[in-house]
């Protein structure tokens, strides 16, 4: 070893050569070895994948940005041994796009059999004390240019407890400007604790108090946290940069054991829903309310986005208006009045 060290240091292109035609060509016929003896002892049933570009019938799964150009390849295992179990499957790999968009494909163009299906709504529900009380101080925290400009309003107390504590209020603006409580149901917020993830990092799990709209990039049926190794059915996240970067924030479904901890904090900082109301408000959004909405204050110092309800201005004094879902949220810390104890 001594004598071979010293002649790649004496020959640096002698190091290369061998590099190239002995050491790499070994090390390769030995991975080819040790793959052959893996399949030889393994009988699983296996598939081959073909993989192909969009064709002209596929314009409805293009998203709204342009998709890189996919070379037709195949996915199959050289080593296959088991033809008796081979087969060619064509995948077609799509954006999750709403049930209009997917409504609106060329004539004669196929349906994708895999498309998700439309969740039920709920019917809407009469007006609570507390869902009249919610709508209350919701309308009196609204500037005049956040009532004109959306048309969904979710209001979401992330308070311990109270009468309006741990409760989503959903409210549609009516033609008068009126808002109209249709949805009281039991959410989870933060824990508000100094806590350590599923990766090893500290984070606080709080939710943090302000208004917020919902990230159209981000919109999942299925989602599943990095962070804290959950899954998030019906994920719609804020579209919310803090420090630079996009925040995990998000409304979606409870799973396992915090389905029975709804109406209480018990999230990691996102709200919780039930998955029959996360469901109901996941369809509701995407199949009514896209459209222009103003884009909240950002503060380039900071490189944070405005979540205290200060909307972005042009030169002119015009909004500043870019496409998303016309749903504002409102978080606070507020639980509410004992409205039997206020009239004494």
């Amino acid at each position: 070893m001594f004598v071979v060290t010293a002649a790649f240091q004496a020959h640096p292109g002698l190091a290369a050569g061998f590099a190239a035609s002995v050491w790499r060509p070994a090390l390769s016929f030995a991975q080819r070895q040790d793959v052959a003896l893996l399949d030889s002892l393994d009988t699983t049933p296996r598939a081959r994948i073909d993989i192909a570009p969009p064709g002209p019938n596929d314009a409805r799964t293009l998203a709204r940005v342009r998709l890189p150009p996919l070379p037709r390849g195949r996915l199959v295992d050289d080593h296959f041994r088991a033809p008796e179990f081979s087969a060619s499957v064509m995948v077609l790999v799509a954006p999750d796009l709403p049930p209009e968009q997917i409504a609106q494909a060329p004539h004669g163009a196929p349906r994708a059999e895999a498309a998700p299906q439309r969740a039920a709504q709920l019917p809407p529900i009469p007006a609570s004390p507390r869902a009249v009380q919610a709508g209350a101080r919701l309308r009196a925290s609204l500037s005049p240019e956040m009532l004109k400009s959306f048309d969904l309003f979710l209001y979401v107390s992330k308070a311990a407890e109270g009468p309006l504590a741990q409760r989503m209020y959903v409210f549609q603006k009516e033609a008068g400007g009126a808002l109209m409580p249709i949805y009281d149901w039991a959410a989870s917020t933060g824990r508000e604790k100094h806590e350590v993830d599923a990766r090893g990092r500290r984070s606080f799990t709080a939710t943090p108090a302000g208004y917020y709209e919902l990230d159209p990039r981000r919109m999942y049926r299925r989602y599943r946290s990095a962070s804290w190794d959950k899954p998030m059915p019906y994920a719609m996240f804020f579209n919310w940069e803090r420090q630079g970067l996009a925040t995990g924030l998000a409304i979606h479904a409870a799973s396992g054991d915090d389905v029975a901890r709804l109406g209480s904090r018990a999230s990691a900082g996102c709200v919780h829903l039930s998955r029959e109301h996360a469901a109901t408000l996941y369809s509701l959004i995407r199949e009514k309310y896209r459209g222009a909405v103003p884009r909240f204050a950002y503060d380039r110092r900071t490189a944070t986005m405005h979540n205290d309800g200060a909307l972005a201005h042009d030169r002119k004094g015009n909004l500043v208006m870019a496409d998303g879902y016309k749903v504002l949220i409102f978080i606070e810390d507020y639980g509410g009045e004992d409205v039997v104890a206020a009239l004494f």
